[in-house]
Parts: structure tokens; sequence; C-alpha cells
């Protein structure tokens, strides 16, 4: 079968299951195979190099669409089926353009679009991906072994609410306006063992700083989107400069991550279990530990006048 994904997170799911696809977003980089595939959209957003408050003057300054779907290329490619995604407008291409677009190719592929909200929605998809490409069976095991591994960190994390009790948590996916990531995260916080009143019950949403140092977080995890590790630890140097960051909790006593945003938070694909360990370690380091396979996606800021690690 071919297939072509508008989004990185399906794209890592493919390639999980055993496909991979003709075609992908300028976006995915993931793993390293995919690097040889024609990509069929691009961005007139510059997201090198720019902070994040420039990249957000950027997306506010586009007159239309951030994302164009190059319909040339994708009629070469010759699809059976085309995977997009409903849940973001500013992470891929818009849903609705995809489908207008395959109405216009000589041949309709099929469009699955892909929709999660919830950890238990990513997981799901993962099946819905298998089954519409004829690999049920692998997605299957996949999702078995992923539930089962999410099933493990939970019973130690269980144990560990058990001894230290829910955190006071913020997860932002964004730094500069403030954005506190929801959909899947406010699930993942709960299964971690933290408290997730702070974020939304949907998707993820602008909040002042105000509402943050109010909230005054024990645990802070800083995972932007499309950052990765070390540029999520330039994005909080920024917020170091607000009122109020020297007496938040979570800074006094050391408790402030930056996470690879691009590998782990900000894609829901089978790559959340292990962001699902991560978020656990953030929030119960002692009784949990970290896998290697994970560490180099997290950096733990310690305390001030502290060396970082």
């Amino acid at each position: 079968m071919r297939v072509v994904s508008l989004l990185p997170s399906c794209t890592e799911i493919l390639f999980a299951l055993g496909i991979k696809p003709v075609g992908v977003s300028h976006s995915c980089d993931h793993p390293e195979a995919v690097a040889d595939i024609p990509t069929i959209t691009s961005t007139v957003i510059d997201y090198e190099d720019h902070t994040a408050d420039e990249i957000d003057a950027q997306m506010q300054s586009v007159d239309g669409a951030v994302y164009d779907l190059h319909l040339d290329q994708l009629a070469a490619l010759k699809p059976d089926l085309v995977v997009t995604q409903a849940t973001c407008d500013v992470c891929a291409v818009d849903a609705t353009q995809v489908h207008d677009a395959v109405t216009k190719l000589d041949t309709e592929p099929d469009v699955l679009t892909l929709d999660p909200h919830s950890f238990s929605d990513v997981i799901d998809d993962i099946q819905r991906v298998g089954d519409a490409i004829n690999e049920s069976e692998t997605a299957t095991t996949l999702t078995t072994e992923l539930q089962t591994t999410a099933e493990q960190i939970e019973a130690t994390t269980e144990t560990a609410v058990g001894t230290n009790g829910r955190p006071r948590t913020a997860v932002l996916d964004w730094t500069d306006p403030p954005i506190r990531a929801g959909h899947w995260v406010t699930e993942m916080i709960e299964r971690a063992g933290g408290d997730a009143s702070f974020q939304p019950a949907g998707a993820s949403e602008p909040v002042s700083w105000e509402q943050i140092t109010e909230y005054d977080p024990e645990v802070l995890v800083v995972t932007p989107c499309g950052f990765e590790r070390d540029r999520a630890r330039d994005a909080i140097d920024d917020l170091k400069q607000r009122q109020g960051w020297e007496k938040m909790t979570a800074v006094t006593d050391g408790r402030v991550y930056a996470v690879d945003g691009n590998v782990l938070f900000n894609r829901p694909s089978h790559r959340l279990v292990d962001s699902l360990e991560v978020l656990q370690w953030c929030l119960h380091p002692e009784p949990v530990g970290l896998s290697d396979a994970t560490r180099n996606y997290v950096s733990h800021l310690a305390r001030p006048n502290r060396r970082s690690i």
C-alpha cells in the first residue's frame, strides 16, 4: 500500500508498524530512514534559530494557511491512503485542506483523519492506522505492549503517590506567550502521579504568567512544541526574566525540567509512552529513575546557584 503521511506522529507510527510511507511532511524527522522520502508540504514559518516570541509573531502575521500542500507532488506519488490530522491547525496541514486537495487528483485516495485528544485516544489511533494499512495484527501487538508499559508505570506511580502525594504540576508547550499543554498531557500528568488541575480539560490554551505564579507549581515541565531539549532550556532562560520566577516553588525546590518536545510530548505517537516515563521521573524522581533511552531528552535545572544536569 502506498501511504502518504502529513504529520510526524503518523510517520512514526507507520514505521513502527513496518510501513515506509512514500511521501511525508516537511516536519517528519523520525526515524532516520525518513530522510530519503519525498516531502510534499512546506511552511512560510522559519523555526530555526528563532525564539518562542519571534516564532509566535511570524504565526500571527500569516494571512492564510501556515502550511502548503503541494498537489503536483502528491499526485505524482499516487497514494492509496493519505493520513492527516484535525487536532491542531498550527501543527500540520489542516484536514479540510487535505480533503479538498485529494478530490482534485485523477485517482482519489482514501483519507484517514486522526484527531486524538487524550493519551487513550493516541493508543486507539495506532490501531486505526494499523487497520487502514492492513497491519491490524501488528498494531494490536504494539498497542498491547504500550498498554502494558503504561500500566507498569501507573503501578509504580501508585506507590510513589502513596509516599509523596501528587505535586502541583504545570506543563507548558509554549513559553512566549505561555501556553499550558492540554489534549493528552492532562491525562498523562494524572497517570504519572501529578496534580493536573492547572492543565486544560481540552486543547492547549494560552495562560497569563500571573496565573502560573498564582498556581505556584511544585513541578514545572517546559516542552515547547517543535523545540529540542537545548532550545527548551533557552525558552526557560526567557522565563527567568519574568517577575516572580525566583519565588516559584518549582524553582526554589529545583524541580524545573526542560524536555525535548519535538521527540516526546508534542507528538501523539507510540513514543508518548516514553513521554509518560519522563513525566513520571520529573514528578517522582527518587522511586522511579529514568532509562538511558529517554535521559538525553530531558534536562533537570538545579536550584538557583547550583549546576544543572
